[in-house]
Formats: C-alpha cells, sequence, structure tokens
C-alpha cells in the first residue's frame, strides 16, 4: 500500500491546503476516522450475537391493567424459550476456532487497510502523527450508524423511482455527523473529488475505500451519481495521460526494480505483444502533472493539486495498468490454461466490448460489474440479462459451461411447458412449496418426468460450484486488476457466486468484493456459511427470493433442504444481510432472467439503465401473453407421463446440440 511522499519544501507537499483552511483538513480527517470507525463496528457485528438478536422483530408488549391468563403466559413463556434456544445456538456457531479466525482476519486485512489510509490523509492534510492518532482515538459513532443495514425483509413496492439508489445509500451508509456539511456545495464536492484521487494514491481502489467514499458523499450530503460520475472522469482521465505519454525512458528506468514488484505477478511481460489499455508507447509512461491537470479539469482542481493527492499513479503508467488490470478481464494464456482443466469455456464478456470481446479504452472504469446467468435457452442469454446494468461500472457477463447451462435450461423449459407440471403446479400450490419440500409428497405425475430436470441440474450445481472456486482465484489473481467487484447473478449463477464468496472467506481474501446480489439461489440458507460470505463483502449483501418458485423448490428437493434454501426464503440471523422477497413480481424461476433490471432498480442498486428495464418489462409482459394463449390452447386430454418424459428428453437433446451447434459457428468465424 505505497504512496509517493513529496519532499519537504515542495509546493504541493500540503495536497489540500489549496482548497481548505485547517480547521476544515481537521475536521475532514475526524470524518474520515468516525467513518472507518463505524465500517470497523459492522465488521464485528457480523459476528456479534446480539447485534443479530436486536434486527429480530419483536413482540409487543403487554400493556399495563391488560388481563393474561394461563394460555396467553403460556405462549409467553414459549417464545422466550425459542428465542433462547436460538440465541444459544448463534453463540455456539460464533464460538468454533473457525468463526473466531475469520473475524481475526478480517479485522487485521482492515486496520492495515486503516493505516494506510490515515497515514495517506496525515500527509496530504499535513497534520502530524499524533493529530492524526488523536484524530482517530475521538472518533465516535451513534447506535443509528452501526444498525443500518437490517437484515429484516424488504417487500418489493410498485412505485419505487430513479431516487432510490440515494435511498438505498443513505440507509447502507447513514450520515456521520460533520462540520463539512454547512461548506458550500461546489467545496464539499470538490472534497469528495479530492478523497477519491488521495484514495486512488494508494495504487488500488478496494472495496473498503470505494465503501469509505459512500459514507463520504452521505455524510456530505451529495448524490451517489456525483462519485459515480467522478470515478468515470478519473478513469478515462488516467487512461488518456497514459496512452499520450511515451514510456521508452520510464521503462529502462524502472527495468529493474519492476522485475519483482508485485504489480507484475498477473504476469503483465507474459505475453509479448499485448494491449495494455491501449497505451500505445509502452506499460511504463510518466504522467506530468501538465496532462493530468488537463484531463481532469472537470473535476475542478488544479494540475498540481490532482498530480500530488495522485502520488506514484500520477508518475507511472505501470502502476495505472496495475490499477485497471493488465487485460481488462482477458485473462493470461497460463491462466486460461489452468482454469481450462477445471471450468469448460470460462471467460469475461465485456457488455460495452468490441466484436472480439475486449473492452475499449473508452469504456473503462474504476469499478467491475460481473452478471452470471444461471441457465440458458439460447447463447443470447449469457449478456442479455444484463443490459440494463448501466455504464457508469466496467459491465462484464461471465461465460462458463456453456453446454451444461443449455441442456439445464432447455430442460426446465420442456418440464414447464409439460402437462405433467401442469397438473402437479395445482397440487403443489395447494400444499405450499415447504410442506411438498419437508414432506418429500410431490405429484407421481411430476416424479416420472423428474429425470428430465434432475441430473441437468446435478450436473450444472456441481460445475456452478467449480466455477465458482475458478473465480475467486481469477479476482485474487488481479484478473480485473486492483479495483472493487460487484457481483449479481440469478439461478446457478448466484449459486456460482455464493461458491466464489466461500472460497474468499476460506483464502482470507477480503477487500476485493464490493456488493452482491444473490437472486433465487439455489444454495443453503444456514447462518453460518452467509455469516462467513458477508465477511468477504465490504458494501451490500442482498438475498432475493420468491415464495413462488416451483421450479426451484423441485429442483432443490434432493438436496440439503434441513439447510434451507435462500432462494426460496430469508436468510436469519446474520448481521448485515438484506433479504428481498420479490414473490408478486416473480411468478416462476424461469422469469428472473427478463426480470434482473426491473428487481435491481426497485431495491436501489445503483447505475441501472432505465431504457433497458422499460424494453425488459415489456418482454416480459409479451411472454406472459403467450404462455396464457398457450395454456387456454391445450387440449384437456390425458397425457401419458412416461412417453412424454421420452419425447422431452429428444426435445431437450436437439435444442441443446442447435445451440452449440451456433457456438462453434460462430468461434470458427472467428477464428
Amino acid at each position: 500500500m505505497a504512496y509517493s511522499q513529496n519532499p519537504e519544501g515542495s509546493d504541493d507537499e500540503n495536497e489540500l491546503s489549496s482548497l481548505l483552511s485547517a480547521e476544515e483538513r481537521t475536521e475532514l480527517t475526524l470524518l474520515i476516522a468516525n467513518i472507518a470507525e463505524v465500517m470497523r463496528k459492522k465488521i464485528t457485528a457480523v459476528f456479534d450475537v446480539s447485534a443479530a438478536d436486536e434486527n429480530r422483530p419483536k413482540p409487543l408488549p403487554l400493556s399495563k391493567g391488560s388481563d393474561t391468563n394461563e394460555v396467553g403466559e403460556k405462549e409467553e413463556t414459549d417464545e422466550a424459550i425459542n428465542a433462547r434456544k436460538l440465541r444459544e445456538k448463534r453463540e455456539e456457531e460464533l464460538s468454533v476456532p473457525e468463526i473466531l479466525e475469520l473475524k481475526s482476519s478480517s479485522l487485521e486485512f482492515f486496520e492495515k487497510w486503516r493505516e494506510s489510509l490515515l497515514a495517506r490523509v496525515r500527509t496530504a492534510v499535513n497534520s502530524s502523527k499524533e493529530v492524526a492518532d488523536g484524530q482517530k482515538e475521538k472518533a465516535t459513532i451513534t447506535p443509528h450508524e452501526i444498525t443500518a443495514v437490517q437484515d429484516q425483509t424488504k417487500v418489493i413496492k410498485p412505485n419505487t423511482n430513479i431516487e432510490e439508489a440515494d435511498a438505498a445509500l443513505i440507509a447502507m451508509c447513514p450520515p456521520t455527523s460533520t462540520s463539512l456539511v454547512a461548506l458550500p456545495r461546489d467545496k464539499r464536492v470538490l472534497i469528495l473529488n479530492a478523497m477519491l484521487l488521495l484514495i486512488l494514491s494508494l495504487e488500488h481502489y478496494l472495496a473498503h475505500s470505494r465503501v469509505l467514499l459512500q459514507h463520504i458523499a452521505s455524510s456530505l450530503h451529495l448524490p451517489l451519481h456525483i462519485l459515480a460520475e467522478d470515478e468515470v472522469k478519473v478513469a478515462q482521465g488516467l487512461l488518456e495521460a497514459t496512452k499520450e505519454m511515451s514510456g521508452a525512458e520510464e521503462a529502462h528506468k524502472r527495468g529493474d526494480e519492476n522485475k519483482t514488484a508485485r504489480r507484475w505477478k498477473v504476469g503483465l511481460a507474459g505475453v509479448a505483444g499485448a494491449a495494455v489499455i491501449g497505451v500505445t508507447g509502452g506499460l511504463a509512461a510518466p504522467l506530468v502533472a501538465g496532462a493530468i491537470g488537463t484531463i481532469m479539469g472537470g473535476l475542478g482542481l488544479g494540475a498540481t493539486t490532482a498530480a500530488g493527492l495522485l502520488g506514484a499513479l500520477a508518475e507511472s503508467g505501470v502502476i495505472v495498468g496495475s490499477l485497471f488490470g493488465a487485460y481488462g478481464g482477458k485473462m493470461t494464456g497460463k491462466m486460461m490454461d489452468a482454469y481450462a482443466k477445471e471450468v469448460d469455456d470460462f471467460a469475461f464478456l465485456p457488455l460495452k466490448g468490441s466484436k472480439n470481446h475486449e473492452t475499449l479504452p473508452k469504456d473503462r472504469r474504476l469499478r467491475v460489474t460481473i452478471g452470471i446467468s444461471g441457465w440458458l435457452t439460447q447463447k443470447e442469454d449469457i449478456i442479455t440479462p444484463w443490459r440494463a446494468l448501466g455504464r457508469q461500472s466496467e459491465v462484464f457477463a461471465l461465460r462458463w459451461e456453456l453446454e451444461a447451462l443449455t441442456k439445464l435450461g432447455s430442460s426446465i423449459e420442456s418440464m414447464v411447458k409439460s402437462a405433467a407440471w401442469g397438473v402437479a403446479k395445482k397440487q403443489i400450490i395447494a400444499r405450499t412449496i415447504f410442506a411438498s419440500l419437508m414432506e418429500a409428497l410431490w405429484p407421481i405425475t411430476l416424479l416420472k418426468v423428474s429425470k428430465i430436470v434432475d441430473n441437468p441440474f446435478s450436473v450444472a450445481k456441481s460445475r456452478a460450484d467449480k466455477a465458482g472456486e475458478v473465480l475467486a482465484d481469477a479476482l485474487i489473481n488481479k484478473a480485473q486488476g486492483e479495483r472493487s467487484v460487484t457481483l449479481v447473478g440469478y439461478s446457478l449463477g448466484a449459486r456460482l457466486i455464493y461458491s466464489c464468496l466461500v472460497s474468499l472467506a476460506e483464502r482470507r481474501a477480503f477487500g476485493l468484493i464490493e456488493s452482491v446480489v444473490l437472486i433465487g439461489a439455489p444454495t443453503s440458507s444456514n447462518a453460518s456459511v452467509w455469516r462467513a460470505i458477508r465477511s468477504v463483502v465490504a458494501g451490500r449483501l442482498i438475498n432475493v427470493y420468491s415464495e413462488n418458485d416451483y421450479i426451484l423448490a423441485f429442483l432443490y428437493r434432493t438436496s440439503s433442504i434441513q439447510y434451507g434454501v435462500a432462494g426460496l426464503q430469508e436468510v436469519q440471523g446474520v448481521t448485515g444481510v438484506e433479504n428481498v422477497n420479490v414473490s408478486e413480481l416473480i411468478s416462476g424461476h424461469l422469469r428472473y432472467q427478463y426480470s434482473i433490471g426491473t428487481i435491481l432498480q426497485k431495491i436501489g442498486f445503483e447505475d441501472i439503465d432505465v431504457d433497458q428495464v422499460a424494453k425488459e418489462e415489456e418482454t416480459l409482459a409479451l411472454l406472459e401473453e403467450e404462455d396464457k394463449k398457450e395454456e387456454a390452447g391445450k387440449k384437456k386430454e390425458y397425457i401419458d407421463p412416461d412417453k412424454e418424459a421420452v419425447q422431452m428428453e429428444k426435445d431437450v437433446e436437439k435444442k441443446t446440440q442447435q445451440t452449440m451447434m451456433q457456438k462453434a459457428g460462430k468461434m470458427l468465424h472467428l477464428s
């Protein structure tokens, strides 16, 4: 976490002196220390029994003078007993050595990040170590700041508007008290801009750093889009400045020292002729203050101040290349060879890239969002569900196990359209999902065609677990650079993310993941596992579920249902997990891929393309209408389930082969 320190007496020794008075710089230091303390408390709350208990709905107390009979007293006593047993269970879970070690490692990483941050702030404001440490000691928090992110269920409302992202910001990052909020708006924006550059001078943009900036924006009463727009400007400014500089002299100067530098571990020098982030003159390029100032003029900061705040990042294209990921999600040949042994067809596909699936320089961003589909009925399903994600983040779709996902998608589609499913669904609705799951009482007609989906689901589920481990490895090895990553997935795509997070927690890989949205996840809702994955997510962790997802319930029936199903219910007992019930929005598992934008917009996910959401909703409405017509046109006659199963199997195989032939034809055309 190095940064350049300016020599004594230089004009930019105190990088913020031209922006803020001494009193304002002190107040900024205190604000950052306070926010860092809030963030630390949120980490400890994940491992705190009392914090989880505070978020549980509490029964209303009996009013004075009310009559209580023996039954009432008995009911109250039973509730108290259940609460005590639940608390004892959580205490036991939190006392196991693995959880205690995870908590310790999580806090150790956070403290290193905080110390590095405060040291950089101390240099920027030119305050002594004693003063900065004093601000850290003064850091105070109020109860509402710690319990801001509740794990209570959020039911989606139909009238949510585009300002929901700012409402979500306030909920996750409630304003920390500061006198800086009284400054003119332009000056508050300038402070946010300066803090972004200062944080980048640490030569990475970790998830914790991004969450810190969200807190600062909230505390300065600035909308979230101000920060997002600044991030885009800075990304483009750094890349343009790097591209314009000649790298020959800097490359020669730094040649020896970079042989063992940490920044080369992804293999920057391993692929000859690689076009790295559009740098034309070589990887290393000095970014002089003039170039930085010219390109970043939109931030309102002077050239010298901007270069001073950026530190070493303003001196070398090597570090800029490392920040963005040398290949922008396009992994090295060595990486691909290793991953190909584990997962078939694993690749990041940029949504805004070229036809050859390479991100264009103008589309590079400081943040990364990866969307992961959970089944396919056509090859376009890899990318199409993620069109609603906006342009303030660098968006990728993850391509993985195309054949397994295509077979699963075709199988589910065939089952849903079968006569057996039509009859069985009515019986399931009458019994409720959980009664069918727990008692294993599924209609006989449905079980006869179950082989059509059971094997494809089992195979794809196993591949999702393996692909999740591969994704974790790719992120740890900086395939996406030193940037924070947000993960969004539905169905088995959500399970892949779940597996990735479990792997990151096991490997103590903190600071990589900003936020996560799991939609209709065929995973356990067990609190101990969700507590572990919560520890590696710095921002929001959202579980989106539907109680109407009969397909997921049927597919998951042979799994460990005693641990719950996240895609069907809340995740309880873990502070910081948001549960979002979309039962009124989602009629079935196959509807998720047509509702991604709608769901994300309504949960306050930042940077959603509302035009794409509108197209998504139009497509869904047409599908619903077609389904109604098809249902009305079906003949009410008996169909033998065994014969139907044979025909379905043939249809699935035929459709899978067609999709794979399309893929093979495209690959041949590209080659």
